[in-house]
């Protein structure tokens, strides 16, 4: 049983018309950009900028913005051609499975967990943050022990929003893309009010020096230099050019989230055209943001000066607008809603694959027969996310979602390439231009970005990978529908060849 085995596309998509594993098609390309809005519009908009700009790049964070926004583009491409040609729930996951094999497909879906159900935690203790702001702003302060602050015991805002978004995702795709796009009208409205009312405030002067001179940055020791420290043994300068660059490899993470998009292909009613307007359109919008906000800050408040913790709420604060500031935070707060939500989605989705693969147990793929959700799943991953939420501080592990993230896009940017090799016969909603072009510049763009991160964030996903291949190699590699089908010298159920070596697969029956 070779760990090479894989998947034929014709055979995913065959998948997803089993009536018990049946996902509803209720979604369009405007719920597909909403959905990708609401989880990349989050706590980068409010907080990296002002980062970025005081102790990197200076008032070109602007530029940050926009090369880490064309590092994205490249990788949301090579999705955008997946998605448009396996429209299967999964994302990178499945498209692993079509191209590099059932071993390959279960390290990326493995990795797609520690991603989704860490960023969803995380970010959910930073809503239970915001969260206390606003009551204090009301007047009401919440007990140290479940506020989530320092000192606390058990966070019990984040813990809340958690099962409550989780009880949306049961409820049905069409609830949750309504309530998505509620919650992303409001955020958007602040975002762009703040950026109106901010240009108020401008001064020219605070935009002199727009490129700052070079000087030489602070390196990490040991474990907590990054990756490009310990394998160079020099650390990036700040400011200047390669100020700008570092920067870009630190604002690319308030991209995070594009992806999952995909994952939502299989509940979409028209995947071929509607998945890459999802994700090139909420990429675009969401790239335009970044870089009026940055502007805005750097204008109102010279670099140096801006806060680091709440860049625009302090700009506003400095020129005597405390409204504005106050209602950032309500921006922030409905912003990390969306974010939770749609990580949980993604989780859930990606989880759905593999189990309906048997590389998961095969009762957790089962879908609602009244609300058409994969609900056992949706639960389960809600219930992780609110316990590591309730419980865990989890700042030091946020980089991870960094490296996995980063990990997968360079999997699905060599997937292309493969899956054009293999498969040149499959029809294609959409096709990255310019050849292998494009996804070699992807895969360079994120292979560089994940240097930028430290010895110990590499460690700790390592281990990570080591767990996934001892779970991998007791359960999934002799649990999975290949394996079953292989071992008894039988084909999948509907399926007429399996595929598994690295040349093309035999076309179905006519």
């Amino acid at each position: 049983m070779s760990v090479l085995r894989r998947k034929s596309v014709e055979q995913s998509i065959r998948d997803t018309e089993q009536p018990e594993h049946r996902l509803r098609k209720e979604l369009t390309g405007l719920d597909l950009t909403v959905f990708g809005i609401g989880v990349i519009i989050g706590t980068g908009i409010f907080v990296l900028t002002g980062v970025a700009a005081n102790q990197t790049a200076g008032p070109a964070v602007a530029l940050s913005f926009v090369i880490a926004g064309v590092a994205c583009a490249l990788a949301a491409l090579c999705y955008a051609e997946f998605a448009s040609t396996v429209p299967v729930a999964g994302s990178a996951y499945t498209y692993s499975y079509a191209t590099l094999g059932e071993l390959v497909a279960w390290i990326i879906g493995w990795d797609l967990i520690l991603e989704f159900v860490l960023a969803g935690a995380t970010v959910a203790v930073g809503w239970s943050q915001y969260f206390a702001v606003l009551m204090e702003t009301l007047g009401v302060t919440l007990p140290a022990a479940v506020s989530g602050g320092e000192g606390s015991v058990f966070n019990v805002p984040a813990t809340l929003i958690v099962l409550i978004l989780t009880a949306v995702l049961v409820g049905g795709i069409k609830i949750s893309s309504r309530l998505n796009a509620v919650v992303v009208t409001i955020k958007v409205a602040v975002v762009l009010f703040v950026i109106v009312a901010g240009l108020f405030f401008v001064r020219g002067g605070n935009y002199a020096p727009f490129v700052p001179p070079a000087e030489p940055a602070q390196g990490g020791a040991g474990a907590d230099a990054t990756l490009l420290e310990a394998v160079f043994g020099q650390a990036p300068a700040n400011f200047g050019i390669s100020g700008i660059f570092a920067a870009a490899a630190l604002v690319f993470f308030a991209f995070i989230g594009f992806d999952i998009v995909a994952t939502a292909a299989e509940e979409t009613r028209l995947p071929q055209r509607d998945v890459p307007r999802g994700i090139l359109g909420s990429l675009a919008v969401c790239t335009s943001l970044y870089v009026a906000v940055s502007l805005v800050v750097v204008g109102m408040q010279h670099y140096a000066q801006l806060d680091t913790k709440a860049p625009l709420a302090a700009a506003f604060q400095a020129v005597g607008q405390p409204f504005i500031a106050n209602l950032i935070t309500i921006g922030a707060l409905a912003g990390l809603t969306t974010v939770v939500m749609v990580l949980m989605l993604g989780q859930s989705r990606v989880a759905f694959a593999m189990s309906r693969d048997g590389l998961l147990p095969r009762w957790l793929s089962q879908v609602h027969p009244r609300y058409g959700t994969p609900y056992r799943i949706t639960v389960i991953v809600g219930l992780v996310v609110a316990v590591l939420a309730g419980f865990i501080p989890l700042e030091e592990l946020a980089e991870l979602v960094n490296i996995g993230t980063l990990f997968a896009f360079v999997l699905v940017a060599a997937a292309v390439i493969i899956l054009r090799r293999t498969r040149p016969d499959l029809p294609r909603g959409f096709r990255v231009p310019w050849g292998p072009v494009i996804p070699v510049l992807a895969m360079v763009a994120c292979a560089v970005l994940m240097l930028f991160l430290t010895v110990e964030t590499w460690l700790r996903f390592f281990a990570w990978m080591a767990l996934g291949l001892v779970v991998y190699f007791l359960y999934g590699h002799r649990r999975s529908r290949l394996a079953q089908a292989g071992r008894d010298g039988q084909r999948m159920p509907d399926q007429p060849d399996l595929d598994t070596g690295f040349g093309s697969a035999s076309p179905p029956p006519r």
